[in-house]
């Protein structure tokens, strides 16, 4: 065997003991007498003693000329230290060292292989088989590793199959672009890869599966940033025989029991439900991060009708307290300002009342309103004294969806936001549809196969925007780590839905006709959800971003630079796929 235990394993107790170690070159110290390697493998940090007058000549020489990141052989007999390393949990220990073999020698690696590097993350990316070797990146795969058990353990305990489906299916229109794969067989077609298995975990519910689940890959071509992969990793599962009810039970349960089992975070209550409209209306989005306050309070009752033309025009005027927010200075609060003016951002600018802790207010327009108006303010949005009160006006949507901006930047400036603190939450009764502003076109929230609250399907062609679906979100900590919904499991009330998508009855069958088919030999009431695995695994583990929780993630231009991916073909490949490439310049 090339090792016998491992780099992370030996302790006092094991002194004297015989040991055979294998790994990489941590660290050489080279002390004239003597030598010192630091030998690392995934489990942890051994080191080991040349030692003059108890190793052969020729055995400290070789070792004094190791490599960083040699990969070696040693055997040995564990010893105590004479100083023991109370910060390394083999410190108590090394091992003498009489026989050595270098297995391959190792080039000067470009960065250093340390908890804190001094690579930057172009070059980590380059070299991405280097960076896993680092402690954060190793740590990270193996968290991820103990979350996917545990998803596996939980959901198979609650009777879920695990069943693969294809990766080489027909291209659908599910809300992001299709990567696409031609087919040599076949000339002139393309299989796609799958945003979800969307179709196929209802058809196994029309199969009798009963409960299915997979950790499956979906590949959507969008823009990228932080939290999101042209491939990353579902969750995905679903059941017959439920109510929305049932679904929110049993997976708010195997949030709780990763909570447990991974974070020892027991969670006996319910978790919080907020209806679509109310986390707009408080918060300004659908994925409100409540673990703190500052809730909106709006304001047009308390503002408007006055002397200030900018409120009495606006649809909307909306203000948070800041908490504390007092101690700014001015040049703090300009600088606030200028960020809401950001063209990421678009406000055209924002009132500010200084709360102070004597009860009195200053507000930047206080020419046009009493300390009295002003104190309406401050309890409309619960602001307390030695708070500040941000305000913004305009068009109701996007004012809120610039206030929920500006609330998030605040509490993440303030410290807030504690990444060691979680405070999940179901977001539920979203609207089905949604309009498109310029064709007035209806699209789906979620997806065509959602199915409207039974009590509404009378809306659905003379009120379509007042429909609500039976979809919910799992949001934790400001973000979406799960959605799903009810499905719509009877032919006829899909058909209406496609209807109401704009599609004709040719294109909704060319499209679905195999899941249509499928409705009409008996397919049981059925309903879902998916978790995105990388972004739940990124904020369990206290992280906002999923790129160090995967093994070879892709950036921001969704390229895999370590193997130089995507990459052109030869026009052999292209011509035995009968594919012809004109490229616009």
């Amino acid at each position: 065997m090339f090792r016998d235990t491992t780099c992370g394993a030996l302790r006092a107790s094991d002194a004297q003991k015989r040991v055979t170690l294998s790994g990489w070159v941590q660290k050489v110290r080279d002390k004239g007498f003597m030598c010192w390697v630091d030998l690392r493998d995934r489990y942890g940090i051994t080191q080991l003693i040349f030692d003059a007058d108890r190793t052969e000549a020729s055995l400290v020489e070789l070792a004094k000329g190791l490599g960083r990141e040699t990969v070696i052989q040693i055997s040995g007999t564990v010893i105590l230290r004479d100083s023991a390393n109370p910060n390394l949990p083999t410190g108590a220990i090394e091992v003498l060292v009489d026989q050595l073999t270098v297995l391959n020698n190792a080039k000067l690696p470009p960065f250093t292989i340390e908890d804190q590097t001094d690579g930057g993350e172009e070059i980590r990316a380059k070299y991405r088989y280097l960076d896993i070797r680092r402690n954060p990146v190793k740590n990270n795969l193996i968290f991820r590793h103990r979350v996917s058990m545990e998803v596996r353990k939980y959901l198979s305990d609650q009777g879920f199959i695990d069943v693969e489906t294809p990766y080489l299916i027909k291209s659908t229109p599910e809300g992001a672009r299709d990567f696409v794969v031609p087919s040599r067989m076949n000339p002139g077609q393309f299989y796609a890869l799958p945003q979800s298995p969307q179709t196929f975990k209802q058809l196994l519910m029309v199969g009798g599966m009963d409960r299915y689940y997979q950790l499956v890959k979906c590949f959507r071509d969008e823009d990228l940033r932080a939290d999101r992969q042209p491939e990353f990793t579902q969750i995905d599962c679903e059941m017959a025989f439920v109510t929305q009810e049932d679904v929110l039970n049993t997976f708010e349960g195997m949030t709780k029991h990763l909570l447990q089992e991974i974070l020892g975070l027991t969670y006996t209550e319910p978790f919080p439900r907020m209806t679509f409209d109310q986390a707009m209306k408080t918060y300004g989005n659908d994925k409100p991060d409540i673990r703190f306050g500052m809730k909106f309070g709006e304001l047009n009752a308390v503002a408007q009708h006055k002397d200030f033309s900018v409120f009495n025009q606006a649809e909307l005027v909306v203000g948070i307290a800041v908490p504390g927010g007092n101690s700014m200075t001015r040049k703090d609060i300009d600088g606030w300002i200028d960020w809401v003016k950001r063209p990421q951002i678009g406000a055209s600018g924002m009132v500010y009342v200084r709360c102070g802790e004597d009860g009195s207010y200053k507000s930047s327009v206080d020419k046009f309103y009493t300390e009295q108006d002003i104190a309406a303010w401050a309890e409309a949005t619960g602001a307390q004294p030695g708070d500040l009160i941000w305000v913004l006006s305009g068009p109701a949507s996007k004012t809120r969806t610039q206030l929920s901006a500006l609330r998030m930047e605040t509490a993440q400036r303030l410290g807030l936001r504690k990444s060691d603190e979680f405070a999940p939450l179901w977001v539920v009764d979203f609207p089905l549809l949604e309009q498109d502003e310029e064709t007035g076109h209806w699209h789906a929230m979620h997806h065509p196969f959602t199915s409207p609250k039974p009590d509404q399907m009378h809306l659905l062609e003379s009120d379509p925007g007042a429909v609500k679906a039976n979809a919910y979100d799992l949001v934790l900590n400001g973000n979406e780590i799960g959605g799903g919904s009810i499905r719509i499991h009877d032919k006829a009330t899909q058909q209406r839905m496609f209807q109401l998508l704009g599609f004709t009855p040719e294109q909704a069958r060319a499209q679905f006709g195999f899941l249509m088919d499928a409705f009409e030999y008996g397919a049981p009431p059925h309903g879902g959800l998916a978790f995105g695995l990388d972004r739940l695994v990124a904020i369990l583990g206290g992280q906002e971003t999923i790129r160090d929780f995967i093994a070879f993630p892709k950036n921001n231009a969704g390229r895999d630079v370590m193997i130089d991916a995507p990459s052109m073909l030869d026009q052999a490949q292209l011509d035995e796929l009968n594919i012809a490439l004109s490229l616009k310049s």
